[in-house]
């Protein structure tokens, strides 16, 4: 295998959970999105024991594939499950098709004493607001919600699985300075009640927000320093006096601007997406190597130091990185398909400080065999039980 290789020399088990997931619970500040549009990655048991090593305790999928679900059993690592905008008319329409569905797809993976499958969250639907068009989806979202979160407490697990809707920076009129954020006018007769409810039942908002992509569509006037969390001037928002160093602060508490604009300025922030492409077509300004390197480690430090943002500097922000594996079947720029922090062979695309990690420049051996060698000796030494 041609380049560097990373290899885990210390192998960190999870103990299995006997006590019930708290209600939207993350552990930590650091998740990543586990997406699967691809023939060539590896397969979801290989992915536990990278995910193990990496000592990554949050992830989030895009469906409720039982394979997935399966294979995350008994692993400790929590998983947010995604509920596809195809299924969200069905979901409004019918409160028995979304307990069907429940039973199906998650409590069918669960167990009663909390083991099983640690199946944090429900994300009903994905960047459904803002993108304009069609708004029968946007329409659909509210009841779509309400009939999930219902079928939870007809089920006995809404004390333990929390029902969310990740919104793309779309459903925003403005996010500069951070002090204007503000909601699209368009959006506000979806948004507000879609907000009255997750306040009522105590779900964050969630917000897929790149620096990268706004880079990307500006980057004549948006410092590149300023997006990757390097030295540079920053901004000074006058309004409220602060002054931001780097612009996914800056785009989180955007985000809290908006909330407080419609009456729910002390609802959590969470970013369900953030992340930057390592490779990308000739008109893709920023992507490449270096650049995602960056970003993604100085991301990890500054998650890592459990802090807040300028306007809610108590608020400890907490994030999922885009993403675990390059997509090589995802449709659109290149840049699409090369967000992965590994490669599809499970070897490190790029080092971004994970614990345990060392430079190696072994050859011909896989990552994720060496992994896989690592927790059977681990098994057979009575360390993983």
């Amino acid at each position: 295998m041609q380049g560097f290789l990373f290899l885990f020399v210390v192998l960190f088990s999870f103990p299995t959970s006997n006590v019930l997931v708290v209600h939207g619970s993350f552990t930590g500040t650091y998740g990543i999105n586990y997406g699967r549009i691809a023939d060539n990655i590896p397969s979801p048991e290989s992915v536990v024991t990278l995910l193990k090593a990496a000592r990554i305790r949050n992830i989030r999928i895009y469906d409720a594939d039982p394979a997935v679900l399966t294979a995350f059993r008994n692993s400790g690592i929590e998983i947010i499950v995604g509920l596809g905008n195809e299924h969200l008319v069905d979901m409004a329409t019918s409160a028995d098709r979304a307990v069907e569905w429940i039973k199906d797809n998650v409590e069918t993976h669960l167990a009663k004493d909390g083991g099983g499958t640690l199946i944090a969250g429900i994300a009903v639907g994905n960047e459904v607001l803002g993108g304009g068009g069609d708004d029968s989806l946007s329409e659909a979202l509210v009841p779509a919600v309400r009939n999930v979160y219902n079928a939870l407490v007809r089920l006995g697990l809404a004390d333990r699985i929390q029902v969310s809707s990740p919104h793309s920076e779309a459903v925003f009129s403005i996010t500069y300075p951070p002090s204007a954020g503000a909601f699209k006018e368009t959006v506000l007769p979806f948004m507000r009640p879609l907000l009255q409810f997750f306040a009522q039942v105590g779900t964050p908002f969630y917000i897929n927000a790149y620096p990268f992509l706004a880079y990307k569509s500006d980057p004549e006037h948006i410092d590149l320093n300023y997006a990757l969390f390097l030295k540079n001037d920053g901004i000074h928002d006058a309004k409220t006096g602060l002054h931001y160093d780097n612009m996914f602060d800056a785009m989180v508490d955007a985000s809290y601007a908006a909330l407080e604009k419609v009456g729910f300025g002390r609802m959590e922030v969470i970013v369900s997406e953030t992340g930057w492409a390592s490779k990308g077509d000739a008109d893709e300004a920023g992507a490449d190597l270096k650049n995602a390197r960056t970003y993604n480690r100085n991301l990890r430090k500054r998650l890592l130091k459990k802090k807040g943002t300028p306007y809610r500097p108590k608020r400890v922000v907490r994030a999922y990185v885009f993403a675990l594996f390059n997509e090589n079947l995802k449709p659109g720029p290149t840049s699409e398909r090369n967000f992965g922090l590994f490669r599809a062979d499970g070897s490190v695309s790029y080092d971004v400080g994970f614990t345990g990690l060392v430079p190696s420049n072994s050859r011909g051996y896989s990552l994720l065999a060496s992994l896989n060698l690592l927790l059977l000796c681990n098994i057979l030494l009575g360390l993983v039980v």
